[in-house]
């Protein structure tokens, strides 16, 4: 098995099960053991305006979200496609998942405590759909940086001025569909829409208002607080029939008036019309994206001497796995701000991940037992090189991030260390590096491998 979390007995074992096993024989791991990371920590939810919904921003609410959410995981196969106010029937830990304040087996696992696999294979896919949009994309970075390419000419080139008229209209509410302008005000005010939402919303935006999916894609993950790169890119090339091409998703009217609560529908009747029989368009598909990236580049290696821990916002979890047994001379968590700014977060998503990351500083400050701050609002290769510099580091360890703005920063940031004299260091956790070899087809062969790998040992 590549799962690295154990079977849960209790909610009490899950938040003790906080550590990890070296791959690196290397002598700045000689920890031997660990103590437990408290699961409470004073961190600062006042920086989330009044109308975020309480999504957890830290790994004590997480842990104790999933603790919540377990008695109702039973019910979840049956009920998650209903759009509720409030969304009752999902877990709300998306966000927590998205950046690894939770791990995914954890996520995966304590349902199991209660209830069979077979009962929550629904669940334990819509977390592997994440996980298997971040392998497919590692093996593909192409994909990003070609939506990257395509959404930058949309947004500036004078032909498209008419489609960012109406696709702004769209985001700000303004459009003649009622219920979609619903939605774009949830996300815009909460960074979150239920999945099933998101489908009808982005199935609306390709389909039926014929807007660039790349505009609708920015969207989201300009607020959603839960989006990561690949899934929300490729969710979007998916829904407009490029990512499996000639599938689509269409957005009708029977199905929305058959999930949604009719309180919701009530009062937006306006523009349904439109959902009566949708038709879908058809962009020219580009061919079979091919695998580019077969094997990571190399992490590295470091001669012994001080090294620094150095967290970021793609995997703020470093005590729990391979770098669980690490004793750095210091530590340091970023933000990658400049990316925060660049693409226009919203204010929700940036008050959660400051949040996050000052809880992270929390923990890891305990964990370690080593002086750790939280970087100021400048560019990484500053915040890193300065810290490198004061702290006459050798080495600077990390989790390797996956495909997005931040792992496109990574060779420019190991220059700037280089320069003084400083190795960057990635390390993968195994779990992923699994995961990564079994997304070279479609989602449910690569679910089949996932299972098989789940199944316990024979005797």
């Amino acid at each position: 098995m590549f799962f690295t979390a154990p079977p849960f007995r209790s909610l009490t074992d899950l938040q003790s099960v906080l550590t990890g096993t070296s791959l690196n024989p290397e002598s700045w791991f000689p920890r031997t053991s660990v103590e437990p990371v408290p699961i409470s920590h004073p961190v600062t939810g006042d920086l989330l305006p009044p109308t975020l919904p309480d999504f957890a921003f830290s790994r004590a609410q997480a842990l104790k979200r999933l603790e919540e959410f377990v008695p109702l995981a039973g019910r979840y196969s049956k009920y998650r496609n209903h759009v509720l106010p409030g969304h009752p029937w999902v877990s709300k830990l998306s966000p927590a998942v998205r950046h690894r304040l939770l791990l995914e087996e954890e996520c995966c696992q304590a349902p199991l405590t209660r209830y069979a696999a077979s009962t929550m294979e629904k669940f334990t896919q819509e977390v592997y759909w994440r996980r298997y949009w971040k392998a497919w994309m590692s093996l593909r970075p192409q994909v990003w940086r070609s939506y990257r390419t395509d959404l930058q000419h949309i947004q500036h080139h004078e032909t498209f001025n008419e489609v960012r008229q109406r696709a702004e209209r769209c985001m700000n509410g303004e459009s003649s569909t009622d219920i979609m302008n619903y939605f774009a005000h949830e996300l815009t005010t909460t960074g979150y829409l239920h999945n099933h939402a998101r489908m009808w919303f982005a199935g609306w935006w390709v389909h039926v208002e014929r807007l660039p999916w790349q505009l609708g894609a920015d969207f989201f993950f300009r607020n959603l607080l839960d989006a990561d790169p690949a899934s929300n890119t490729l969710s979007w090339r998916w829904v407009a029939g490029i990512q499996t091409p000639g599938k689509t998703y269409l957005p009708r009217r029977a199905n929305i008036e058959k999930y949604i609560d009719p309180e919701i529908l009530e009062t937006r009747q306006a523009g349904l019309r439109h959902l009566e029989s949708p038709v879908a368009h058809r962009p020219e598909c580009p061919p079979k994206e091919p695998v580019t990236r077969p094997r990571l580049e190399a992490g590295g290696r470091v001669e012994p001497g001080k090294i620094g821990l150095w967290i970021h916002e793609e995997d703020l979890l470093p005590e729990k796995g391979p770098l669980a047994d690490l004793v750095p001379h210091t530590s340091m968590i970023t933000g990658d701000f400049e990316s925060w700014s660049a693409l226009a977060y919203s204010e929700q998503k940036r008050a959660w991940l400051l949040s996050a990351l000052r809880d992270t500083e929390a923990r890891t400050k305990h964990f370690y037992k080593v002086d750790t701050h939280l970087a100021a609002e400048q560019p990484l290769s500053v915040s890193l090189s300065s810290w490198a510099r004061q702290n006459d580091l050798r080495g600077v360890v990390t989790l390797r991030p996956e495909v997005g703005p931040l792992a496109g920063q990574l060779p420019s940031l190991r220059e700037a260390l280089a320069k003084g004299g400083v190795e960057l260091v990635l390390f993968d956790r195994p779990e992923d590096t699994r995961v990564r070899s079994l997304a070279t087809g479609g989602f449910f062969n690569f679910w089949k491998e996932c299972q098989r790998d789940q199944e316990p040992a024979s005797q």
